[in-house]
């Protein structure tokens, strides 16, 4: 009741407060610090929803291949109204795509809600988003790729804690899974690092880390998709506060020049100077291409943005568009080793 009438006091009243599921707004000095939603863990039985927020699926086995998986993990399936619609490449109009989002965040028989699939089109729909709806339902919402758009835009919005982990059509093996309980289900802060494995080699020639700069930093987790990413900049979709954050980055198909004038957009927009850790998982198919005048490597590029900034860094960690896909909850606290290459979760994600 005391922070109910100190809040009235500074102008706070149109807001809604569910105090059982986030800490609130704290201040330090005359900044006030983001409040952080937790949703409620997942258990047996619960109920998924399937959303389709940016491109369609044209097939058919691959809705049956996903709700196979999350009963194969005892939960139940439910797919979303418009799943399966198809407006040219995305999965059905804007409107048809936003409304489905916000049903599942209202409805209170689903318990948690996972993309289909990434692609493009999630930031067509951020307008249409109703963010009070979702800060008054916090639930798990789960994606990656093109669904970093979305994690931005709620996590911005509400503060509600979302996690960059596979999409519903993504390969759930034995790691992805783990993973993927041990935070969503177990309500667990594990270790997250590289598998070692040298196979029948005299030592590990895949999945290695790179240290970028040695060193320990703590800060919240916050990031996604590059390309994504730095396609919001400038909208109030895009986080505006990374002092204390650890940014972590992934990306696909992208050629070297263009990860470079990505990491220009976010040096040039103030970003990398508030981090206090930085890791870059996978860039699948990210080759040089160019003009034939060659041209910089990834480690190059990476090299030259994030190393002045002397905060511990490193790349090769097990995100992005790849099988073995970590969960990362996005804003938790979070401690990285950039000598180890380790991510060690400091607080469990869900309630």
């Amino acid at each position: 009741m005391e922070r109910r009438k100190f809040l009235q006091n500074i102008g706070l009243t149109s807001l809604a407060f569910p105090l059982t599921t986030y800490a609130s707004n704290t201040f330090s000095g005359n900044k006030i610090t983001k409040k952080i939603i937790k949703p409620k863990a997942l258990k047996e039985g619960d109920t998924i929803g399937i959303v389709s927020p940016a491109s369609a699926i044209f097939e058919t086995e691959p809705y049956q291949i996903a709700k196979e998986s999350f009963e194969a993990m005892g939960l139940k399936v439910k797919f979303g109204k418009f799943v399966k619609n198809r407006y040219g490449h995305l999965a059905g109009t804007d409107k048809e795509r936003a409304g489905e989002l916000n049903a599942m965040f209202k409805d209170p028989s689903i318990d948690a809600i996972i993309a289909l699939r990434g692609g493009s089109g999630s930031a067509r729909i951020l307008t249409l988003l109703d963010y009070d709806a979702i800060e008054a339902n916090p639930k798990i919402f789960i994606g990656y790729s093109d669904i970093t758009a979305l994690h931005s835009a709620i996590f911005e919005k509400t503060g509600l804690v979302t996690f960059h982990a596979p999409v519903a059509v993504s390969t759930w093996n034995s790691f992805s899974v783990s993973h993927l309980k041990a935070i969503l289900f177990n309500k667990e802060n594990p270790l997250l690092e590289n598998p070692k494995s040298i196979g029948d080699n005299l030592t590990q020639t895949s999945n290695r880390i790179r240290t970028i700069a040695s060193g320990s930093a703590k800060g919240r987790l916050l990031g996604g998709n590059l390309s994504v990413l730095t396609g919001i900049m400038g909208s109030e979709y895009f986080p505006s506060d990374w002092s204390d954050k650890i940014l972590y980055i992934e990306d696909v198909g992208e050629k070297v020049y263009a990860i470079d004038r990505m990491m220009t957009q976010l040096q040039l927009g103030g970003v990398l100077k508030q981090i206090k850790g930085f890791v870059f998982g996978k860039c699948t198919e990210c080759d040089p291409g160019g003009s034939g005048y060659g041209s910089l490597t990834l480690e190059e590029v990476l090299d030259h943005y994030i190393k002045p900034l002397g905060i511990p860094a490193f790349s090769g960690a097990m995100i992005g568009h790849i099988d073995n896909n970590s969960t990362i909850p996005n804003g938790i606290e979070a401690e990285i080793d950039g000598k180890l290459g380790t991510i060690q979760l400091l607080e469990a994600a869900v309630l």
